[in-house]
């Protein structure tokens, strides 16, 4: 069965928002400037079928306070990670795509969230689950968003488990410095006076 086709705005914005997204350290500047690249080469870029690199989009969700982040322990790699997955043709945005992964992987609405629809960090990492014959990249696109209180959230069927973790109890090492990044955005945010969110979660998905 052939894979589903992406929207053709969805390539576009993509480009767009990596090239006016600033990077916090000249090691992700050199990342932004691969997924660029990556793109610009491949019209098919954000599709799971363009190997052996393509785009995902994911979400770091955390709560209010700043002191915990909701992860999803994911079935095929058996590993706590942030929301997120391959674009999906309803998607009408990077920060969108983002924004549905968390929706459907947490059991939160749109309306739980807050999302920033500025990147917070990029990583890129070999995924030997995706794919088929050699080594497949995820060149991931991670935003942030901060949950409502009281917002409940469910296991989905992608997960074995969501549930929310203290940041000085991670359950995966590698997030702590992406978690730092998002909270360190987040600060600057509310000190230039500006909404992280940049409007409604709904207008960010379409």
């Amino acid at each position: 069965m052939s894979e589903p086709v992406l929207r053709p705005g969805l390539h576009a914005d993509a480009l767009a928002t990596l090239r006016g997204w600033t990077p916090p350290d000249a090691e992700q500047e050199q990342l932004r400037d691969r997924y660029v690249a990556h793109l610009e080469g491949h019209p098919d870029g954000l599709a799971r079928s363009c190997l052996p690199d393509h785009l995902t989009a994911s979400t770091l969700v955390l709560d209010s306070a700043g002191r915990r982040v909701l992860l999803t322990l994911h079935a095929k790699s058996g590993r706590w990670f942030q929301l997120g997955g391959h674009l999906e043709p309803a998607d009408h945005t990077l920060a969108g795509g983002a924004l549905r992964e968390a929706v459907e992987e947490s059991g939160l609405r749109e309306t739980d969230l807050e999302l920033d629809p500025e990147p917070v960090v990029l990583d890129a990492h070999r995924v030997p689950f995706c794919g088929v014959g050699g080594a497949t990249h995820h060149l991931d696109v991670m935003f942030a968003a901060t949950a409502r209180d009281g917002a409940a959230h469910a296991v989905s069927e992608e997960s074995l488990d969501v549930a929310w973790w203290p940041l000085d109890d991670l359950p995966n090492p590698e997030l702590a410095a992406f978690v730092e990044l998002a909270l360190r955005r987040r600060a600057h945010s509310s000190r230039s006076g500006s909404s992280p969110g940049g409007g409604s979660s709904r207008a960010a998905a379409e």
